[in-house]
């Protein structure tokens, strides 16, 4: 397991409603782990329109008198918290500035909120946190709205995080960038699989009950070796192994769990496979009562090569 730590924090903010709870959270791991936050605001300006067109430019202007204040107002609420904030606006696509300002600063993890869309609304237009999530260079943790609107940001603390895997190499990255944000907010790990449902094989047959059961024994083994190695590293972990529908299964695991937070890798497909497919990852984004941490690429740079974990027989 590789010793590293999370050093450039980047959130990026609307100021909006769905926005302010990533904007403490992003604050409260500021101040909890001791590190420098920037923060980024985008002004929503789409290509091709012409930025001097008379109309166009007085929008712009207002917008960026409106966002220079509110950043200001934020720099000074960090600073009373001892966090130092650095601050920048751009004007584009969101999702596209976003990404390209977290690849010029090397963000180690980039904060954003999320309104959950789902249904067409989520086919046709997504939204600016999924497709950060499948194209930024780093990390990316999405935070949900509080239904009550509360501010809660002195109560935000890291004690349980759950790492749903099923053992491919962008799970086990995740898992690896868990156990860097578990060292840092001295938090447990607690590592979920789920068994999916018997399936129908080439020839129409349901998989052997037999071959079922030795599978479930591999994978607990699989677990099993994982948690030690995290263990000698002084991280309180322990498994668990669930049946049914991964996504589904993952959610109702959560709300009887004291978890604060979801650490899961995403393979960021895009296009019709991400239409076909769709993405475990996402569905848990949309749906999840707590904020979860999409690990699709390690920002620390190359890291030791680790043996496969087989997920056969």
């Amino acid at each position: 397991m590789k010793t590293t730590s999370i050093t450039r924090l980047f959130l990026a903010t609307d100021f909006s409603d769905e926005a302010r709870r990533a904007e403490e959270y992003a604050s409260a791991l500021a101040a909890s782990w001791q590190i420098p936050l920037s923060v980024m605001t985008v002004l929503e300006f789409p290509p091709g329109m012409n930025p001097d067109y008379a109309v166009n430019k007085q929008y712009l202007t207002d917008r960026m008198h409106d966002a220079s204040t509110r950043l200001a107002e934020f720099k000074e609420r960090t600073r009373r918290r001892g966090i130092v904030a650095t601050t920048h606006i751009a004007s584009g696509i969101p999702s596209e500035r976003v990404i390209a300002a977290a690849q010029s600063e090397e963000a180690d993890l980039l904060v954003v909120g999320t309104r959950g869309k789902s249904g067409l609304a989520h086919v046709l237009l997504g939204s600016t946190a999924e497709r950060v999530i499948r194209s930024a260079p780093c990390p990316v943790l999405a935070v949900p709205r509080l239904k009550d609107d509360r501010s809660t940001e002195e109560s935000i603390c890291l004690k349980h995080i759950l790492v749903p895997t099923d053992l491919s190499d962008c799970s086990l990255d995740a898992l690896e960038y868990a156990a860097v944000v578990a060292r840092q907010s001295k938090a447990s790990l607690e590592l979920l699989h789920v068994l999916e449902p018997v399936y129908y094989g080439l020839d129409f047959t349901f998989e052997h009950a037999g071959e079922r059961e030795k599978k479930r024994k591999h994978i607990a083994q699989a677990l099993e070796d994982l948690s030690a190695d995290f263990s000698k590293a002084g991280i309180i972990i322990k498994t668990c192994i669930r049946g049914g529908m991964p996504s589904d299964t993952i959610l109702e695991y959560v709300q009887t769990s004291a978890s604060d937070l979801i650490i899961m890798g995403t393979h960021g497909r895009r296009g019709l496979s991400h239409l076909v497919t769709g993405s475990v990852t996402e569905a848990v984004l949309r749906r999840g009562p707590c904020p979860v941490l999409a690990v699709r690429k390690l920002p620390f740079g190359d890291r030791a090569r680790r043996a496969s974990v087989p997920v056969g027989s």
